[in-house]
């Protein structure tokens, strides 16, 4: 079942938009443009003190009313504001700078003080608006009390978000500045000019040249985008508050906090970190909730191509389920939601498979909770690789075994869903190439076609297997270069079927991680040639049951393209490459390197 209050709940008075373009001051003398929304009845504000939902954004807080109109209709104060630098607020926008974190002290302090307001203030949003959210926390403004942080609050974005285990985010931060660059567009001719260009038509992994791409534009733009992809070791730099939540817990507010993540989303390893880095420093309530949704899909019961049926999808931000959240923590009700596990999640894949109304495969599932996270009963299995693409809970007796395979950067294996963003098609899908994902090509075949995908899978399961908690893959590998990327996909493949003829492989959770980061981020550390290394690669954390009859699989590689950049193999800086080379690599999978995957097994309910 869902959990409680996932409809809407009654209006209690009329909303106003009381004040528009207020100009709330900062410290260094910038203003931050406020709309102020206040419970009315007549269409007059409702006199009395009322506690303040806060939400900054980017993204023109004009586009987030009908949230406030909601809440305030609810009882709350409700501030709408504009990122520095962005739409009507003053001072220059950056996509990462500390003033960020700060504005949003001094913001929620100046709400505080108003006439209107009885000096408690909450936030809430999602994605840039929860990293927002974080960055103010961690200076501890004494009016903050509560944080509802949906899909957001970077955890540390050089392990995910922007690098990636020192790889880099390649298409998302792409198609996000391009898609900033389109909104920031103040005529008709210049939005014509760059609607002209299409990101996805510079998925080129050596076209890349500062001052020679679309970006090019807008040096600001350029220059951060170029700047993260060439900034490899993890430095002072990549501590700032608004990148790095992890390094400043000791320091961030010890209030409540609800953690809202997707199966799917790109911040997921963030929401589930920042769950168990601040419950074990807070006294405050911690709660984390997640859903089988991708960035920002909340309202949806589906991920890409997959539907998990209606209990799936809640409205964003619009339901009982928030307001009763807020109203404990804010207004001090006792509505049961101090009663509330610390632990909600949803659990993938009950459904029988079949093809919904909307072509989609039905995968079902359901709501389950907990007291902590992992799940206190779950325990490890070791499913170990073997000769021929077994994978088995038994280990590898042969001397000496390996599968070698040949990544040719210039051919990389093409994104088809997981974890991304929305503009690269997040979610999941049948794992195989397809016009939407480019630079996919025809004839269309799936990824495990590719001579570059290694595969491992059990035999049909005899009983159904539910997996749930953080997934783990441990390779013995050795390349032929100094550096190359290693990927691994965790894979529920069903067999075929009548909607289904070719069967269906999709794509729970999958990760990269860039050789000569291995051992650490802040040094790179070359391989050497022909040397059996062993590395870790760790996938977002998922939770899914696989039926009886499917197979368990993972997919080695050493490319996600365009999600992440291509490893040119050469060793060379972290950049655009000049030069790119093969790279053969063997996964070792015998006695004395035993290649496994490692998954949290948890009873299944009977």
């Amino acid at each position: 079942m869902p959990p409680p209050g996932w409809k809407h709940s009654p209006a209690r008075y009329e909303a106003l938009l009381w004040q528009r373009d207020v100009m709330v001051p900062t410290r260094d003398g910038a203003r931050m443009a406020t709309d102020v929304w206040r419970p009315a009845r007549g269409g007059v504000p409702v006199e009395g003190r009322f506690p303040v939902l806060l939400n900054r954004t980017p993204y023109n807080k004009g586009s987030l009313a009908d949230q406030a109109r909601f809440y305030a209709e609810r009882g709350y104060a409700v501030a709408l504001q504009d990122a520095r630098g962005r739409y009507k607020s003053e001072g220059e926008f950056s996509k990462v700078q500390p003033k960020d974190a700060t504005d949003g002290y001094d913001t929620v302090e100046w709400l505080a003080r108003q006439p209107w307001a009885d000096g408690r203030v909450g936030m809430w949003g999602t994605s840039f608006s929860a990293h927002m959210q974080a960055g103010a926390a961690q200076f501890n403004p004494p009016s903050l009390k509560a944080l509802l942080l949906n899909m957001g609050g970077l955890k540390n974005g050089w392990d995910h978000g922007v690098r990636y285990r020192g790889t880099y985010e390649f298409g998302r931060q792409l198609t996000w500045a391009w898609s900033q660059l389109l909104a920031d567009a103040r005529t008709d001719d210049v939005k014509a000019l760059l609607t002209r260009e299409k990101a996805e038509q510079w998925y080129d992994v050596t076209a890349w040249r500062r001052g020679v791409n679309p970006l090019a534009v807008s040096p600001q733009y350029e220059g951060w985008f170029f700047d993260f992809w060439q900034r490899a070791d993890y430095d002072a730099s990549w501590k700032d508050p608004m990148l790095a939540w992890d390094e400043h817990y000791p320091a961030t507010a010890d209030i409540p906090m609800l953690h809202v993540g997707g199966w799917y989303d790109i911040f997921l390893a963030g929401t589930v970190g920042n769950f168990q880095g601040l419950r074990a420093l807070k006294r405050a309530p911690q709660q984390l909730l997640i859903g089988p949704w991708t960035h920002g899909g909340n309202n949806r019961p589906y991920a890409g191509d997959v539907s998990f049926g209606d209990s799936a999808a809640i409205p964003d931000f619009l339901t009982d389920f928030h307001v009763r959240w807020f109203d404990h923590h804010l207004k001090g009700e006792a509505n049961g939601a101090e009663r509330d596990p610390a632990v909600r999640l949803f659990i993938m894949g009950t459904g029988d498979g079949h093809k919904d109304a909307d072509g989609r495969l039905f995968h079902g599932g359901y709501w389950t909770t907990a007291d902590r996270w992992p799940l206190p009963d779950a325990r490890t299995v070791s499913y170990y690789f073997h000769a021929g693409g077994g994978l088995r809970p038994v280990k590898p007796a042969a001397a000496a075994s390996g599968t070698t395979y040949t990544f040719d950067p210039y051919h990389p294996v093409p994104t088809v869903g997981g974890g991304s963003s929305a503009r690269l098609k997040d979610g999941a899908y049948d794992q195989r190439e397809d016009p939407r994902f480019p630079p996919s090509a025809a004839p269309w075949r799936p990824l495990r076609a590719r001579p570059d995908v290694v595969v491992f899978q059990t035999e049909p399961l005899a009983e159904d297997v539910l997996v749930a908690g953080p997934i783990t893959v441990e390779l013995w590998a050795s390349a032929s270069t100094v550096d190359t990327d290693l990927t691994a996909k965790l894979v529920d493949v069903y067999p075929s079927s009548t909607d289904w003829p070719g069967g269906f492989d999709l794509n729970l959770t999958d990760a990269i991680v860039r050789a000569r980061y291995r051992a650490s981020r802040t040094k790179a550390q070359p391989l050497v040639p022909g040397r059996v290394t062993r590395f870790t690669i760790e996938p977002f954390p998922t939770a899914n049951v696989f039926k009886k009859g499917h197979r368990i699989r993972v997919d080695i590689s050493s490319s996600n393209f365009p999600r992440f950049d291509v490893n040119p193999n050469t060793g060379a800086p972290s950049g655009p490459p000049r030069e790119m080379v093969p790279a053969r690599i063997t996964i070792r999978h015998d006695a004395a390197h035993p290649s496994r995957l490692l998954l949290p097994i948890v009873p299944l309910r009977r």
